[in-house]
């Protein structure tokens, strides 16, 4: 795997994004009911549901850049079957559910940044992965970015 200054520029932000996230801001003060803050909850625990699984399903072919190691395969199966990027999905879930749970508009800011940047990074890294994988074009047909397809 040969990275290129792009994929360190998406790790450095993406981590510097995390950084960021755990500074306590106060923007706006408010307070969220009892639904939304369980929302908040619900989505915390799907954030770290989908990655776990994401995580034991991608196994060696884990890196934190987007250009794939050399040595890796394409996953299409489990969780891979229906979201070309759970990672991506279960980190903003986490994020997002634990700005709502803590009431924190700076924490949900971040979160949307972060999705913005898995946006433009998961798009980097498709190119890569078309190259490398002659299927995987016919397989972002069938699985949705962060999301399944309906």
């Amino acid at each position: 795997m040969k990275l290129k200054t792009k994929d360190a520029v998406f790790v450095v932000l993406q981590f510097l994004l995390f950084a960021i996230y755990c500074f306590k801001v106060e923007l706006i003060n408010f307070k969220v009911n009892t639904l939304i803050s369980n929302t908040g909850v619900l989505l915390i625990f799907l954030g770290v549901l989908i990655g776990t699984i994401s995580l034991l399903q991608l196994n060696k072919n884990l890196s934190p850049f987007p250009t794939p190691k050399s040595n890796s395969t394409l996953i299409t199966h489990g969780i891979y079957k229906h979201i070309r990027h759970p990672i991506y999905s279960a980190i903003t879930l986490f994020l997002f559910g634990y700005g709502l749970y803590s009431s924190s508009l700076f924490k949900i800011l971040i979160s949307l940044t972060l999705l913005i940047l898995f946006y433009f990074k998961s798009a980097y890294e498709e190119k890569l992965l078309s190259k490398k994988y002659s299927n995987y074009k016919t397989y972002r047909k069938t699985a949705g970015r962060f999301l399944p397809k309906p």
